[in-house]
């Protein structure tokens, strides 16, 4: 009998120490997919918005290639679907989600009045709840060490834009918000 009560405790404690193994590995590995997943986010948006700024141009009304410069909000005219028509792309930050419209020029004359097609690059960016820019903007003068233009920045002065970018999908799990950056340089404004 006492054996028996021995090896049922055995047992016991056997069974508790694998299922607390089993729950801490299933905790970990929801932490680390969120973790890939917002790295695969992070690297997507910023390859999309680096590609369509290097692309931006004069629009097909003959406006500035940029339109838009704010701190969470960026717009530029570009050819991204290679028809002879300059696209309105817009990237802004709605709550925590990045999105991009885009808006075909339409009608006789041309405009950029027509309905934007919208879709959702990233989710969980914090960059408003920790007051980051998504957007910084650089003129000509740009080296490395000078601070961005202040806001509001006028569009004709902008030759490179950096875009920040923070993903935390639980700030409970995760260890720390996933960040990234890159700055690009508008082509088409280049002066040398």
């Amino acid at each position: 009998m006492v054996e028996a009560a021995v090896a049922i405790g055995v047992f016991s404690l056997l069974s508790l120490a694998i299922g607390w193994i089993v729950i801490i590995s299933s905790r970990t590995n929801s932490t680390v997919s969120d973790q890939l997943r917002s790295q695969g986010d992070m690297r997507r948006t910023l390859r999309e918005v680096v590609d369509t700024v290097r692309k931006a141009e004069t629009s097909s009304l003959g406006a500035y290639p940029l339109a838009v410069a704010g701190s969470y909000e960026l717009a530029v005219y570009a050819n991204i679907d290679g028809d002879s028509l300059k696209e309105r792309v817009r990237f802004w930050l709605d709550g925590r989600t990045l999105k991009r419209g885009l808006t075909e020029p339409a009608g006789n004359p041309l405009g950029y009045s027509g309905a934007e097609s919208v879709v959702e690059l990233a989710h969980d960016v914090i960059n408003q709840e920790q007051s980051t820019p998504l957007f910084l903007y650089f003129d000509e003068s740009y080296t490395g060490t000078q601070a961005a233009l202040a806001q509001p920045v006028s569009s004709t002065a902008v030759r490179l834009i950096k875009m920040q970018l923070d993903l935390e999908r639980d700030p409970a799990k995760s260890p720390v918000p996933l960040h990234g950056e890159s700055l690009v340089q508008i082509r088409n404004t280049k002066n040398n």
